[in-house]
């Protein structure tokens, strides 16, 4: 019996070491190309591993002003790290209203966040509301509209509902208020689920396209999705931005160029996740299973 678990375990192990290599191939393979020689990568060796080392393609692609790189990575940066603080903010201190028992019309709140989260308006009426906002064009288009997302909150309020209400109580009695009770003895213990929505609110916002391309139509304010499409749609028709250069004794083609945005562009969330990796497991399993 013991040897057809260990033999179960061994293919179970392999099978997933291969899907595991499927999956992570792919953002293998662009830093491979990223760092290869041009000349290498125009002959067509370059597979599993990269040849000729090759990392000034990084610095041409981050200081060509044609390609707008370090634009679109500032600004996504700062779309990021705005939206992710409001989007946290908002949707805790909702979440901890909605999931207080004296607040009696907790249910329809919730209703009507849920229905916004079911029914959602069309592209050509979000932009008249967005218009008239004074939207277009103007980076708060990044941080604003997308400050509650409904499915994060329910996770949010799921899981402040599983805290003990006793500690609510006893705070009470000591005379602290509703604002110092969420701050000073909720939020201290609420960092796993924090973690969780703040990560969910870097990822969606850092990978945003759609809004951006839609409201942001000014050079200065494109995000690196957009500048990334760029690109591919200039290596594609071999246009003059993605010229083949000489650096340094390397060559760099447009297929260097396009790999090295890619994983410029993959490199921050890939960077945070392993730091906020304990909290996600955690938040999200507790977030959905209690209360």
């Amino acid at each position: 019996m013991k040897k057809k678990i260990d033999l179960f375990e061994i293919i179970n192990d392999f099978i997933l070491c291969i899907i595991g290599f499927i999956c992570i191939y792919p953002f293998l393979y662009e830093i491979f190309v990223a760092v290869s020689d041009g000349r290498f990568l125009a002959a067509g060796q370059v597979t599993f591993l990269p040849k000729g080392l090759n990392l000034e393609v990084f610095k041409y692609v981050l200081s060509n002003p044609k390609l707008d790189i370090a634009v679109g990575m500032r600004n996504s940066f700062m779309y990021t790290a705005g939206g992710t603080l409001a989007g946290v903010l908002t949707t805790y201190i909702t979440a901890y209203a909605l999931s207080r028992p004296q607040i009696k019309s907790r249910y329809l709140l919730m209703g009507i966040f849920t229905m916004t989260w079911v029914f959602e308006a069309g592209i050509i009426p979000t932009y008249i509301v967005y218009s008239q906002f004074g939207f277009i064009d103007n980076p708060l288009v990044m941080i604003v509209p997308g400050a509650i997302n409904t499915q994060y909150l329910i996770i949010c309020k799921t899981y402040l509902e599983g805290l003990p209400y006793e500690l609510e109580e006893a705070a009470t009695v000591d005379g602290a208020n509703q604002f110092r009770i969420l701050w000073n003895v909720y939020l201290p213990i609420s960092k796993p689920i924090v973690a969780t929505i703040g990560t969910f609110y870097a990822v969606n916002i850092w990978n945003q396209y759609l809004v951006p391309q839609i409201y942001l139509k000014a050079t200065g304010l494109k995000v690196i999705q957009q500048i990334l499409k760029d690109v591919v749609i200039s290596s594609d028709g071999a246009g003059e931005m993605m010229q083949t250069v000489i650096r340094n004794g390397v060559s760099i083609n447009q297929y260097n160029m396009k790999a090295a945005a890619v994983v410029i562009a993959m490199l921050p969330i890939v960077c945070v996740y392993p730091f906020v990796q304990k909290y996600f497991k955690s938040g999200i399993l507790i977030g959905s299973v209690k209360g």
